[in-house]
């Protein structure tokens, strides 16, 4: 026992964060105009997008979300959403929610540019698939707060590191399911393909994404969800919204504004995971295995 406690004592230190500072401070040094230009897209984006939710009235654009509810998901969807979003507007909550809708939105879209290549290379590669796995790994266990250290760094404060930090977050789910449903599909499908001297290009777009479509539209759902569980800790960096709201409530210890912000947050949260549901039950696949069964 005794050795073991000087062998201990007797490690080195390794200074693995001093070397990922000494990392962020090179590439803020080094290629500031690539963050600059990101940054500049991301919040043009983000803006452009929150300019067109708060533009009509909010029972204007409840309408247009109920409509997309009731053709997607039918009348119980379609009521929540009136209800939902009709209870945000009463606790004047509106302008903040269209903020972290265009923020989880932006989020999103860029995480789905992101994972689907990704996971479809992880799929069709095991060497891919060995390096992107432990990276996801690291991803998906380390602190969300930890993102925030160098989006600050890099792109200061606002939403845009918000943003940053979000994608990083929510994008995990997204390569997993999509890697997982190209591996699952089944091998006589694509030899079938291969066969008929079908093109591997087609044979992915055509055999592989098709079928394996219900599972990433469920690594879209949880890519979703994941982002909009960012919104609170966005809010630290700047990037406003309902986030900001329940910061607020809790400095203040107000109970009403932290507890209406979260609420509004669920409506969100709940009519985003049932849209995005519905596409994914609505895809060639899903209908077929619904007919089967």
């Amino acid at each position: 026992m005794r050795s073991i406690e000087v062998l201990a004592a007797e490690l080195p230190r390794v200074p693995v964060g001093d070397w990922f500072e000494g990392l962020v401070t090179w590439l803020t040094d080094n290629v500031a105009w690539l963050f600059d230009a990101i940054g500049a897209a991301v919040e043009g984006a983000v803006d452009g997008l929150t300019t067109v939710l708060v533009a009509p009235p909010a029972l204007v654009l409840t309408g247009v979300f109920a409509l997309l509810a009731l053709f997607l998901s039918g009348w119980k969807l379609g009521l929540f959403t009136v209800l939902g979003f009709g209870l945000i507007e009463s606790m004047e909550l509106w302008e903040p929610a269209m903020d972290s809708l265009a923020l989880v939105l932006v989020s999103a879209l860029v995480s789905v540019l992101i994972a689907i290549p990704l996971g479809i290379a992880a799929a069709r590669s095991d060497a891919v698939s060995g390096v992107v796995r432990p990276v996801l790994d690291l991803m998906q266990t380390m602190p969300a707060f930890v993102y925030l250290i160098p989006a600050i760094f890099f792109f200061s404060i606002g939403v845009v590191p918000g943003v940053v930090a979000t994608v990083i977050f929510a994008l995990p789910p997204g390569v997993r399911l999509t890697e997982l449903g190209i591996r699952g599909v089944d091998a006589e499908m694509v030899e079938a393909g291969e066969a008929f001297g079908t093109p591997p290009g087609r044979i992915l777009t055509r055999i592989q994404i098709p079928l394996a479509m219900p599972s990433i539209m469920a690594g879209v759902n949880q890519l979703i969800m994941l982002s909009l569980s960012m919104v609170v800790i966005a809010g630290m960096v700047g990037a406003g919204g309902l986030g900001n709201e329940v910061l607020e409530g809790i400095d203040r210890v107000n109970v009403s504004q932290g507890f209406e912000g979260g609420l509004a947050v669920v409506v969100l949260a709940i009519f985003l995971d049932r849209i995005t549901g519905a596409l994914g039950d609505r895809t060639a696949v899903a209908r077929a295995m619904a007919q089967m069964t």
